[in-house]
């Protein structure tokens, strides 16, 4: 850009922009011998994969971040894959303090969801989080990309919203069929749209 030219005015004001900020969960237990070897990411046992404590721990720092710059007083909406790596990073960065059982709200998530074993984090002055099929990693064949069913996710995470994903059941990924990279790009393209029009319906 020529240095001497004179800035051209922004398409709209900055006070009329929505500032979108991308959160990637944090380290998985299916990352951790994924790194090491890509074929680990067909194993069973790391269907829909949870946090590891490192993971944790990169969620409790990001959470300080947050919290301590005020960014967290200017989060309206918090949408999250129905995945449990991304859920538990979700509430864990953006969730309220340490759920109180007699408190008159319900728990972002309760104790130990996804064998974290960690308290519950209440939705208290948290800012609404959303589940949203649309952003979900590649789909198919490997078990850490397959959801658990909504009716499991509601119990673990009670005041996450579900409400826009229509089955149950994952119906999306598939055993033997994984998703190309423009079947990929596609949808995010979908999801892109989708929050377009999200925000544009908002006042």
């Amino acid at each position: 850009m020529d240095g001497g030219a004179a800035a051209s005015p922004a398409l709209f004001p900055l006070h009329r922009c929505k500032t979108i900020h991308l959160v990637r969960h944090a380290q998985g237990i299916h990352n951790v011998e994924g790194d090491k070897n890509y074929k680990a990411y067909m194993n069973p046992h790391y269907f829909d994969a949870h946090l590891t404590q490192l993971g944790w721990h990169q969620v409790d720092n990001l959470r300080n971040h947050v919290h301590s710059s005020g960014l967290i007083n200017k989060i309206d909406l918090v949408i999250a894959s129905p995945l449990m790596r991304t859920l538990q990073t979700a509430v864990g960065v953006f969730g309220g303090e340490g759920y109180r059982d007699k408190a008159d709200v319900l728990p972002l998530m309760v104790a130990n969801a996804g064998d974290c074993n960690r308290a519950a984090i209440s939705s208290l002055n948290a800012p609404p989080i959303v589940a949203v099929e649309l952003c979900r990693e590649h789909l198919g064949v490997h078990p850490c990309d397959r959801r658990r069913s909504v009716s499991e996710y509601q119990f673990l995470f009670p005041a996450v919203d579900f409400s826009l994903i229509d089955s149950d059941e994952d119906i999306l990924w598939k055993a033997n069929v994984r998703e190309t990279k423009e079947e990929l790009a596609a949808r995010g393209l979908k999801f892109m749209n989708w929050y377009a029009f999200l925000t544009i319906k908002k006042p």
